[in-house]
């Protein structure tokens, strides 16, 4: 384990660490893998689909429609660790079940599951009580494993497997990071970094060799691609996705 914690670690994208992750996973009988972190959680759930970071090695044509028709919303266990934290079996959903406590929505879910053999597992959510992020992981067990045996899988590794898990969250969760909304250009974002700085659209202007309404266009542009309505909120939200980093060179170059 001290091996894969040092190439967490040492890596230097999000794509390396879910790779080895995905491969680490596997050696515990988990063989399909997916992660979900938003820094905007709304209520008890994630949020908007495009503030989603989601990482899978599930097939395509499961993701289309697990994720891409929304049917996550209604999975039994993304609603749990969108509300818990820590891990969960899924033994709970089966118990739910025979107790006829499962939704139409819910039920849909499990049968969509079943039709691509997944069966058993375990979920984890991960929360950070001082902001809106929230993300969450939901390992799938091999075929042929029962949730017994998942189980007992999870009873003899659970250190090593909530360290491992929670280590990627915690990478994942502080580095650059694609979502379904389109990225910020070079200049919205140096914007927003000037923004950041206490600079004025005058001064931005002047700094950056811009009239004044060429930046308030920037402005503008960087408020509707990240889907907020000031520019103190894209700041913010620019900020929390690591597509722009304060306190770096403009100081110095403004002087």
């Amino acid at each position: 384990m001290l091996s894969f914690c040092e190439a967490v670690l040492r890596a230097k994208s999000v794509q390396e660490i879910w790779t080895r992750h995905c491969q680490e996973m596997e050696r515990y009988g988990f063989h399909r893998l997916i992660y979900g972190f938003t820094s905007f959680r709304k209520g008890n759930n994630f949020g908007h689909e495009d503030d989603l970071l989601i990482l899978s090695n599930h097939p395509k044509e499961y993701l289309d429609i697990f994720v891409g028709e929304g049917k996550y919303r209604n999975a039994p266990m993304v609603q749990w660790a969108a509300q818990n934290d820590g891990p969960c079996s899924w033994r709970v959903v089966a118990d739910r079940a025979m107790r006829g406590e499962l939704t139409p929505g819910e039920i849909e879910v499990i049968e969509i599951n079943h039709r691509f053999g997944i069966r058993t597992g375990y979920s984890i959510g991960f929360s950070d009580p001082l902001s809106y992020a929230r993300g969450a992981i939901g390992l799938v067990g091999r075929p042929g494993l029962s949730q017994d045996e998942i189980d007992r899988i999870w009873r003899d590794n659970e250190r090593e497997l909530m360290v491992m898990n929670s280590l990627v969250h915690l990478r994942i969760s502080t580095m650059p990071y694609s979502t379904g909304r389109r990225p910020l250009t070079d200049r919205q974002r140096e914007v927003l970094e000037w923004v950041a700085e206490g600079k004025t659209t005058a001064d931005i202007a002047i700094i950056m060799g811009l009239t004044p309404s060429t930046v308030e266009k920037h402005l503008r542009l960087a408020r509707e691609a990240l889907d907020v309505d000031t520019t103190a909120q894209a700041v913010m939200k620019a900020s929390v996705q690591k597509q722009i980093f304060l306190n770096t060179s403009h100081t110095a170059a403004a002087r």
